[in-house]
């Protein structure tokens, strides 16, 4: 492996990268968590699941990566009346030759937002399955692929629970990423206030083509994972299904189900990307440390016990970072 050369193939799509920072930043004041995870979904070929207050840019932030992007871009808002069809498409009967015909769903783009997506029932939910997991639709007999790329940013809303559906375990598993959206800060609000306060629309420019998205895919499987890194991710992984192998009795009654393998892979995958948004052609355990509570916050279940004390996932993945040794 040439590392220089990799070095310099990074450097030139940090560049494109960092245009990309500048024209989101046009709309979206502060919340560089936020672009940071939705970039590393988008270059990791993941999807992403924001989870915050009502009010918190979520949408807009969605809304502006497209732009951005110079992408295909479709909203669904999840309600509890919203059916498959209403997602991935139907057959429509055509009276004039008597055949069913394809009508394609929303779900036929490159970036789609599901709004509130715990607000729909779990048969609208699983419809999303094979598109997240098979970047295909199936509807009557035919399978339709889907554009490339393809993301899918699902909100939901933590505090309000009247009229909400747990998402399925399976449908959470797909998610790359959950990353919890927060309150900006007082410098950031103010800057929002004196921008948006007025009748003035900020023109955002695509300033990347689905071209260069995967070129920026293709760039991420040259950055380099070391040996051991890779059994740094391993070790934090396997700790969330067997904490007593490294030491952490207290977690096990608190941890009902560990991480998947999926959790493996997206950490993986997910700290290579990191590496790539700061222009460096190799992973370090810190790049691993940053995004691990993002990929596993939602692939551990917690004990009743656990939930009693207000013990949360991320506390868990906390306790599991700050035990195991860093190579």
């Amino acid at each position: 492996m040439d590392l220089q050369k990799n070095t310099d193939l990074v450097s030139g799509q940090a560049q494109i990268i960092e245009r990309l920072r500048q024209e989101i930043a046009k709309v979206l004041i502060g919340q560089e968590k936020l672009v940071d995870r939705m970039l590393i979904a988008l270059i990791g070929g993941g999807h992403i699941l924001l989870e915050g207050v009502p009010g918190l840019a979520k949408t807009t932030a969605i809304r502006t990566l497209a732009q951005a992007l110079g992408l295909r871009f479709q909203r669904i808002s999840f309600t509890p009346d919203l059916l498959p069809a209403d997602v991935v498409g139907t057959l429509i009967y055509n009276q004039k030759d008597g055949t069913f015909q394809p009508k394609q769903g929303p779900v036929f783009t490159n970036l789609l937002l599901a709004d509130e997506i715990n607000r729909a029932p779990a048969k609208v939910q699983s419809a999303l399955l094979e598109a997240m997991q098979e970047r295909q639709v199936t509807i009557g007999d035919t399978t339709y692929p889907l554009p490339a790329p393809f993301l899918v940013m699902a909100t939901q809303n933590p505090i309000e629970q009247k009229g909400t559906y747990p998402l399925p375990e399976a449908q959470v598993d797909r998610f790359m990423l959950k990353c919890l959206v927060d309150y900006p800060s007082r410098d950031d609000e103010r800057r929002i206030m004196n921008r948006f306060t007025r009748r003035q629309t900020a023109e955002v420019q695509p300033v990347m083509s689905g071209a260069e998205i995967e070129t920026l895919r293709g760039v991420l499987d040259q950055v380099y994972c070391d040996e051991k890194v890779g059994e740094y991710i391993l070790d934090i992984v396997m700790a969330t299904r067997e904490p007593k192998t490294f030491k952490l009795e207290s977690l096990a009654p608190r941890i009902e189900m560990g991480a998947s393998p999926r959790a493996t892979l997206y950490l993986n995958i997910a700290a290579r990307a990191n590496a790539l948004l700061r222009g460096r052609a190799y992973a370090t355990p810190q790049d691993v440390k940053e995004i691990a509570r993002d990929v596993l916050r939602h692939r551990i279940m917690l004990t009743y016990e656990a939930e009693a004390e207000n013990i949360t996932a991320d506390a868990v993945v906390e306790q599991i970072l700050g035990t195991l040794p860093v190579p």
